[in-house]
């Protein structure tokens, strides 16, 4: 069925008489070219009122932060083309993915270029004034106050299955100035997985490899999971839980998250998992994240969490923020006490999160418990990392000492290969080689001093050392 929207009538009419000037008037016509059902279409471009038009309720550049404000969001679903639902989608597509009550840059630079230098692509619209390409473009050029904006209309019969692929083959171009956001991406690259289209036509589609399409189903999975672990409920029993929005900015850490998780398997990679999701929580930086490794959490945060963050049967009683459910009856058959306990704590966490982000609906004490707990948990984490990092230290230190000899060793290898060399050339510059080795002596008796403090029982590396620089005083 065609879309429909409140003024489509007049609209068309609009469009139809624009059409049909353009061509009375013997210029060349303008013309985008789009694949449109599988087939290369030409259309026609005409100018059209921006105020005539409505933003796509549907596009996929701010499908994920609807939920940004769920009341409104609500309202989008009922009535799309409404006036508030499209001043909050103008909202949103000027915002910042991350914080959409902010101005995005990205955004900003798109109006500044439209002022200078105005329109130079078009953008693409349904006969009924729906926008299927150019919603940023026209949300920047009303806020720069123009009148009009051109446009390639589609053919009558566009439906919503057709609008959303043309979108993603346009939106998904190279030489787009304003790219999808990460979790936007994610979304859309789900949404093609779950609609049954093969692989190849997917990676086409996103200009991509089967390798990251996989990665960012499993990215786009391990979110889906943290959100429905972070269901919770309030006072008044209306279930609330994390959005994808809440995972905007983390991209790189999700990716590296993914990288380290298929080099791991069984426990090892879910305690990672786990340990990395409730460091991210925190929003942990992601340069410390590499500090988070299986072990996280039973060496480093577990000591230093709060009792609220244990299971149930292993936490004191005490009163617990209302609505937290740090699941008693979790039934987890396949992982290792320590799995378990990661879990709890991760839930906790998720939970926590998920009611400061709706923290006005909070009674006073309780967002005072639910911030405490965040605090704690996120002091926690920034300790351990610490830790983590400072142990990782005394280990490259420990190291480092060996490590040099080895280097020391190549070079020492690399020399005889030249000394050979010179000496088949009859090269040999024999002074100043027997000057260097003077220099190795002395410095092989120093290392041989150092080396040998407080070792009791030298080894076979550490004896040759002793008995070779005492035969040369």
């Amino acid at each position: 069925m065609p879309v429909q929207t409140p003024r489509g009538d007049e609209i068309r009419t609009i469009v139809e008489t624009r059409l049909a000037e353009a061509r009375a008037s013997g210029r060349a016509a303008e013309t985008v070219r789009i694949e449109f059902r599988g087939e290369p279409t030409a259309l026609e471009v005409v100018k059209m009122p921006v105020a005539d038009l409505y933003y796509n309720p549907y596009t996929h550049r701010v499908r994920v932060q609807r939920a940004y404000d769920p009341v409104r969001d609500s309202e989008l679903k009922l009535h799309p083309f409404s006036d508030e639902s499209q001043r909050y989608l103008h909202g949103l597509l000027s915002g910042n993915p991350e914080q959409p009550d902010a101005v995005d840059p990205a955004f900003e630079k798109l109006r500044d270029d439209l002022e200078e230098y105005d329109q130079n692509d078009p953008g693409i619209i349904t006969p009924s004034g729906v926008l299927v390409n150019g919603n940023t473009r026209r949300a920047a050029l009303r806020d720069l106050g123009k009148d009009h904006i051109r446009v390639a209309v589609l053919p009558a019969d566009t439906t919503w299955p057709d609008i959303e692929a043309i979108e993603l083959e346009l939106q998904l171009r190279p030489d787009l100035k304003r790219e999808y956001s990460y979790i936007n991406r994610l979304v859309a690259v789900n949404e093609m997985v779950v609609a049954g289209r093969n692989i190849s036509e997917i990676t086409k589609a996103f200009r991509t490899t089967t390798k990251s399409i996989d990665r960012d189903q499993w990215v786009y999975s391990f979110i889906s999971e943290a959100i429905k672990r972070s269901e919770t409920k309030l006072a008044d029993g209306s279930p609330v839980s994390l959005r994808l929005m809440d995972f905007e900015g983390h991209a790189e850490s999700l990716r590296e998250l993914y990288r380290h998780y298929q080099q791991l398997s069984g426990a090892d990679a879910d305690l990672l998992r786990e340990s990395r999701l409730f460091s991210l929580m925190t929003d942990l930086a992601k340069t410390e994240l590499r500090y988070v490794r299986p072990d996280f959490h039973e060496r480093y945060l577990s000591p230093r969490l709060s009792k609220r963050f244990a299971p149930a049967e292993q936490s004191a009683p005490e009163t617990g923020i209302p609505g937290f459910d740090a699941a008693p009856d979790l039934e987890l058959p396949g992982d290792s006490d320590a799995v378990q306990q990661a879990r709890v704590a991760t839930d906790t966490l998720l939970q926590a999160t998920t009611k400061a982000n709706v923290s006005e609906f909070l009674s006073p004490a309780e967002r005072e418990e639910t911030t405490e707990l965040i605090e704690s948990a996120t002091q926690s984490v920034r300790d351990a990392a610490d830790e983590s990092k400072a142990f990782d230290l005394r280990e490259k230190r420990k190291a480092a000492a060996a490590e040099r000899l080895r280097e020391a060793v190549r070079l020492i290898e690399e020399t005889t290969e030249q000394v050979a060399k010179a000496r088949g050339h009859n090269l040999m510059e024999h002074q100043e080689l027997d000057e260097a080795m003077v220099d190795l002596s002395a410095a092989l008796k120093k290392l041989s001093k150092h080396a040998s403090r407080g070792v009791t029982t030298p080894g076979d590396g550490l004896t040759w050392l002793q008995h070779s620089v005492s035969n040369n005083p």
